[in-house]
């Protein structure tokens, strides 16, 4: 895919960062998979720039950063849409969060909720409005991520802390996934781009081999999740399919109370 064929993402170049922004406000920048197409391409374009020496990836308004995968469209079609390859590629952009050898900056401007969650999750740093809400969804819905979105999550916040965001599927403010160690900054909204600037040319002042090497460093400690994340992606295939997982998107879409109780 090319830049100038972007519909669902926002990509631009401004003194050394790359601002990647999801541009889907009317679903609250959920994401089908053309967006994640076009995520892929957008990161590669960072990825063999040699004038970007730091990504940013946030939602466009001040609502959503990303609220996950488009319940809607996977209600319509049962899927998450065409893609430009026919495969649904959200691993592979989870891969390249991690891979991009470049300090990714997640710069949370509403809800990050789900899919969006783990967006966050993957990212090297997150700076977040005051207002943003963190949480994940999947149990909801009839979804779940068991690879990075849960296994990398309790290397972050601890296995208890983890179960309970995934058990519970509660909304966490801002300032309490800074204080369990989720969040590195909170700002007003007004100062979020102008604090991923300054984030940003701090690093840009800095070797990027040593960056280079320092991120694929930290990553090789957890990289043993791909593993799960791939049998967790394989599993989920199968999952959505069946009746329980479609209870959870029809309720959403329905705007009530999922039952599940059949299927205990």
């Amino acid at each position: 895919m090319k830049l100038d064929e972007l519909q669902d993402v926002l990509y631009e170049v401004d003194r050394g960062l790359a601002w990647v922004t999801i541009n889907r406000p009317d679903r609250f920048n959920s994401f089908r998979g053309r967006t994640v197409d076009e995520l892929i391409a957008c990161f590669k374009a960072a990825w063999v720039d040699n004038s970007v020496g730091v990504i940013a990836l946030t939602g466009a308004g001040e609502k959503a950063f990303c609220a996950g995968g488009d319940q809607k469209q996977r209600q319509e079609t049962g899927n998450y849409g065409p893609t430009e390859t026919g495969i649904f590629e959200v691993e592979t952009f989870h891969r390249l969060i991690r891979d991009v050898p470049k300090p990714v900056i997640a710069a949370v401007n509403g809800v990050a909720v789900g899919g969006g969650h783990v967006f966050h999750v993957l990212c090297d740093l997150t700076i977040a409005a005051e207002h943003a809400r963190f949480g994940q969804a999947g149990p909801r819905v009839g979804s779940f991520d068991a690879g990075f979105g849960s296994a990398y999550l309790a290397r972050i916040l601890g296995e208890k802390r983890a179960r309970e965001v995934w058990y519970l599927c509660r909304l966490y403010d801002a300032a309490t996934m800074e204080r369990w160690g989720l969040v590195n900054r909170v700002v007003p909204m007004a100062e979020l781009k102008g604090e991923v600037r300054r984030w940003a040319d701090e690093m840009l002042a800095m070797s990027p081999t040593a960056l280079k090497v320092l991120k694929h460093s930290f990553n090789a400690d957890s990289e043993s999740i791909a593993g799960l994340g791939a049998l967790s992606f394989d599993s989920l295939e199968l999952f959505v399919e069946t009746p329980e997982a479609k209870e959870g998107v029809n309720a959403f879409n329905e705007k009530r109370s999922p039952d599940f109780s059949p299927y205990r």
